[in-house]
C-alpha cells in the first residue's frame, strides 16, 4: 500500500505525455486539412485538384513516390492522372490496364489497403501485384460518385516508418476532401456550361430578331411609299371635284398614320444598321456620320437647358415640373447630336411615365473621369422583370391588352421603345455607358395596375409627396472625359 502513491506519481507524467502527443497529432491533422482546403478548394479542374492533392499527401508523409488517378466508368476513360517519383512507362501501363477493362479490382476497394505480403488478399492478388510493382506501399480509395472512381497510392516513407492507423485515417480524410473539391468543381463547370449554352441561344435569338426586323423594315418600305403616292393622287382627284367627293380630314388621318408607320420603318432601319455594324466589328471612322455627330466641346449646363426647353415646349400639354441641378462649368467632348438624342429620349421616357403634377429632375455631376447625366422621374417605375428588357427595343412595360400608342409625351403614351434602343446603340458605338435603377410604384405592383395619370386623382395619395416617395426611375448616362 505504501508503494501506491509512488506508482500514481510515475503514471502521471506518462499520461501527460500521451495526452500531449494526442493533442499534437490532432493539431497536425487539423492543420493538414486546413492547408489542403486552402490549396485545392478554389481549383476548377480535376487534373489540377488531383495533382495538388497528391503533392500534399507526399509532402506531409514524406513518401518516396505516389500516384493518383480518376477513372470515368461511364466513358471508359481516365479523367485525371498524376504521379511523382514513378517512371512514365509504369504510369502508361497502369492507365492502359485500367482503360482496357481487364483489371477492375481497384473499383472494389472501399478501405485503405497497406500493400505488404501479410495483407495480400487472395481475391485481389493481381491488383496487389500491379500496385506493388510500382513500389507503392499504401492504397487509398478515391471515389467521387458512381461514375468517377479511382485511387491514390503512396510509396514507402523516406523515414522508414510504417503507415500507422492514424496515418491511414488522415489519408482517407484527405481523399474525401479531394473528392468533395472535384465534385464541387464539376458542378461549377456544369453551371458555367449551362450559362454559356444559354448565352449562345440568346445570341441566336437576338440575331433572329434582328434579321426579322431587318426583313420587315425592307418589306414595309416599298408598299408604304406606293400607298402614300396613291393616297396623294386619290386626294388630288377627289378634292378637285365640286363639291369634293371625300372630306379632306379623311385623307389627313390616313396620311398621319402612314407617316407614323414610315417613321417607325426609318427609325428601325437606322438602328438595325447600327447593330449590324457593331456585330461586324465596324469602327466609328468607317461610318459616314453627319457633322453633328463629330466630337465637339460642349458646355453641358447651357446645352442641357436648351434641350430641356425644347422638350418642355413639345410637352406643353403636360403639368410637370422640371428641375435642373449640377455644375455650370462642366464640359464634354462629344457629338452634340448624340448628347441631344440621348437626353431627349430619356426625357420623353420620363415624361410618359410621370403623372401630371409630378416632378422630373435632370442632374449633372462629374466623378473622376466620368461626366454623369441623370434623368430622374418620380413616376410609376418599372418592374424588375421589365427592367431587363428596357433597352431591347419594340418592348412596352404594360400588358399587351392594355397597350396603346398615344400622343407623344402624353402619360402612358406607350412608346415603341426605339428611343432607349437608340441610346443603347449610341453607347456601344461612341463609348459611353447607360444604366437604370427603378422602383415600381408601391400601389401599382404589376403591369395590369394602372395609374390615373394625375396625382390628385390617385386614391392612394393624399398629397404630392405620397406619390414622389412611392416609386420612380433614374437613368444615368456616364460619358468619359479627359482629365
Amino acid at each position: 500500500m505504501e508503494d501506491e502513491p509512488l506508482k500514481n506519481v510515475q503514471d502521471s507524467p506518462r499520461e501527460e505525455k500521451t495526452s500531449q502527443q494526442e493533442l499534437e497529432k490532432r493539431i497536425f491533422h487539423l492543420k493538414t486539412l486546413y492547408d489542403l482546403i486552402q490549396e485545392i478548394g478554389f481549383l476548377r479542374g480535376a487534373q489540377e485538384i488531383t495533382k495538388n492533392l497528391l503533392l500534399m499527401m507526399i509532402g506531409n508523409f514524406g513518401a518516396s513516390c505516389g500516384l493518383i488517378f480518376l477513372f470515368d466508368t461511364s466513358q471508359k476513360k481516365t479523367d485525371a492522372i498524376s504521379q511523382r517519383g514513378l517512371d512514365k512507362d509504369s504510369l502508361d501501363r497502369l492507365s492502359k490496364t485500367i482503360e482496357s477493362g481487364h483489371w477492375t479490382g481497384w473499383n472494389e476497394i472501399t478501405e485503405v489497403q497497406v500493400l505488404d505480403e501479410s495483407n495480400k488478399p487472395q481475391a485481389k492478388e493481381n491488383l496487389f501485384d500491379l500496385l506493388a510493382s510500382l513500389n507503392l506501399r499504401i492504397w487509398i480509395p478515391f471515389n467521387i460518385d458512381a461514375n468517377f472512381r479511382g485511387g491514390i497510392g503512396l510509396g514507402d516513407k523516406l523515414s522508414g516508418d510504417p503507415y500507422t492507423p492514424d496515418d491511414q485515417e488522415l489519408l482517407l480524410t484527405m481523399a474525401h476532401q479531394g473528392a468533395v473539391a472535384i465534385e464541387n468543381a464539376k458542378l461549377q463547370q456544369a453551371r458555367i456550361d449551362a450559362l454559356e449554352h444559354a448565352k449562345k441561344e440568346l445570341e441566336k435569338l437576338n440575331k433572329a430578331k434582328s434579321r426579322a426586323l431587318d426583313h420587315l423594315s425592307h418589306e414595309l418600305r416599298t408598299p408604304l411609299a406606293v400607298i402614300q403616292g396613291n393616297i396623294r393622287i386619290l386626294k388630288r382627284k377627289t378634292q378637285s371635284a365640286n363639291p369634293p367627293m371625300v372630306r379632306e380630314d379623311f385623307f389627313d388621318s390616313l396620311e398621319k398614320n402612314l407617316s407614323r408607320l414610315s417613321d417607325i420603318q426609318q427609325e428601325t432601319d437606322q438602328i438595325i444598321r447600327s447593330h449590324q455594324e457593331l456585330e461586324k466589328g465596324g469602327q466609328l471612322e468607317e461610318v459616314d456620320y453627319p457633322s453633328s455627330f463629330s466630337p465637339q466641346t460642349i458646355h453641358v449646363h447651357p446645352f442641357v437647358e436648351l434641350v430641356l426647353e425644347n422638350v418642355k415646349r413639345q410637352a406643353h400639354h403636360r403639368d410637370i415640373r422640371f428641375d435642373l441641378d449640377g455644375g455650370k462649368d462642366l464640359t464634354l467632348y462629344m457629338g452634340p447630336k448624340i448628347v441631344e438624342d440621348v437626353l431627349v429620349g430619356l426625357l420623353k421616357n420620363a415624361i410618359e411615365n410621370t403623372p401630371d403634377e409630378g416632378i422630373i429632375r435632370v442632374v449633372l455631376e462629374q466623378k473622376v473621369q466620368w461626366l454623369l447625366l441623370k434623368v430622374q422621374d418620380f413616376g410609376i417605375g418599372v418592374t424588375d422583370e421589365n427592367q431587363r428588357h428596357l433597352f431591347d427595343g419594340l418592348f412596352h412595360t404594360l400588358e399587351t391588352e392594355l397597350y396603346t400608342s398615344g400622343k407623344p409625351y402624353g402619360f402612358g403614351a406607350g412608346g415603341k421603345g426605339l428611343d432607349l434602343l437608340r441610346i443603347k446603340t449610341y453607347a456601344q458605338r461612341f463609348g459611353f455607358d447607360i444604366s437604370v435603377a427603378s422602383q415600381r410604384c408601391a400601389y401599382l405592383p404589376t403591369d395590369w395596375d394602372l395609374c390615373p395619370g394625375r396625382i390628385s386623382e390617385c386614391p392612394h395619395c393624399h398629397k404630392p409627396e405620397d406619390c414622389l416617395s412611392s416609386g420612380g426611375s433614374t437613368f444615368c448616362v456616364s460619358f468619359p472625359i479627359s482629365l
